[in-house]
């Protein structure tokens, strides 16, 4: 009791808020962009460190469970990335809507799934968030449309959600996000055009991790300015590391959108630490000493912990506390993702639909069959 209370009494000595200065964004066919500084309250802060150190421990975990053959397929890992989605979720609302490729361990976390649901879906249980059915590539929950396996193939579904939403006429937007691999896609130019025409309330999103796979930006673009790549819509340039960045501008472009000026375009300048998926080492296009430059000098969670620290927001002590907690409860979610009991055979053709009456699927052959249920 008595070390609660002395924690209670530091706590109390710490800043309830800071300003910061913040790199300026590259503008495209915009007068005046997201503002250069930004504040942000202590409790924003310790939320922002303790989503992004989850996602970079789940991930790790997940490294550990693939390499033990626990989590088999495809898997893509987002360490590296943490500022992107989550910048882009605290600037938004729970009720907009969000779809991105199939790296999307981060944002299915920071659109609300439990860490224990994401790693039982990497390997494939029935307490998964998709029953153990989609795996790596395939999550989904409440205006979160999923990883999507083919690459680009999101950015026009992603237009078909602000589509709905200008329709239903509820002021609520779309974040369609795509990769700079997925960037020079002919569907996403289509896309663009006709978001444009129609004025829908759509933020294209490239995260662009410099590396399509194992092709360097440079050796696959003419141009590397995706911001620019709407030509007709709006971009911004923005630091995909820094959450603050990030933050600022995804309200910037979450206004643009709500005041009915139509789509806007945002290219968040990021990095991934993990090769393309776990079947690439990473190494073979690039040098250690890169990887490990960018994590010495832009890493997204030492910047906001080393902002916290110095503008008196948090201690180190306070931080290295949420650092045990979460490692705790990833140990505790990958226990719950080893033990959990793989979905039954009988339930293979559930949730074809959603909301139909039940019926009958073929299954390997045409003697076996098995019930959809919604």
């Amino acid at each position: 009791a008595s070390r609660v209370m002395v924690a209670s009494r530091n706590y109390a000595d710490f800043a309830s808020e800071a300003t910061f200065e913040l790199k300026k964004c590259d503008l495209h066919r915009l007068e005046e962009g997201p503002s250069t500084t930004a504040v942000m309250t202590r409790e924003e802060g310790l939320h922002y460190y303790k989503t992004m150190q989850t996602i970079r421990r789940m991930e790790l975990k997940s490294d550990q469970l693939y390499k033990q053959k626990i989590i088999r397929g495809f898997c893509h890992l987002y360490d590296g990335q943490e500022a992107c989605c989550v910048g882009l979720e605290v600037a938004i609302k729970p009720t907009d809507h969000v779809i991105t490729a199939y790296r999307a361990h981060g944002f299915t976390y920071a659109r609300g799934v439990p860490v224990r649901e994401i790693l039982a879906e990497l390997t494939g249980r029935k307490g998964g968030c998709a029953k153990g059915k989609g795996g790596s590539m395939h999550m989904y929950t409440k205006n979160f449309y999923g990883g999507n396996g083919i690459v680009g193939a999101q950015v026009p579904l992603g237009a078909g959600i602000a589509l709905a939403c200008k329709y239903f006429g509820k002021n609520e937007i779309c974040l369609t996000l795509y990769g700079d691999g997925a960037a020079n896609q002919g569907q996403i130019f289509e896309t663009y055009n006709m978001a444009a025409l129609w004025k829908l309330p759509c933020i294209f999103i490239c995260e662009n991790n410099r590396y399509g796979m194992g092709t360097s930006v440079e050796r696959a673009a003419a141009s590397t300015d995706y911001y620019k790549r709407g030509d007709f819509i709006p971009g911004l340039r923005v630091d995909g590391m820094d959450v603050l960045c990030v933050r600022e501008a995804t309200k910037f472009a979450a206004e643009h959108c709500r005041a009915g000026k139509g789509p806007i375009l945002m290219e968040l300048q990021t990095y991934r630490y993990h090769g393309h998926s776990m079947s690439d080492p990473g190494i073979s296009y690039r040098t250690r000493e890169e990887i490990q430059e960018v994590r010495s000098k832009s890493d997204p969670i030492t910047l906001l912990k080393d902002r916290m620290v110095n503008n008196n927001l948090a201690s180190i002590e306070e931080l290295k506390e949420i650092d045990v907690a979460v490692r705790k409860e990833i140990e505790e979610a990958a226990q719950f993702a080893t033990t959990d009991p793989e979905p039954p055979l009988e339930e293979l053709g559930n949730h074809i639909y959603f909301n139909e009456p039940p019926f009958e699927v073929r299954g390997p052959n045409q003697w076996i069959r098995y019930k959809s249920v919604s």
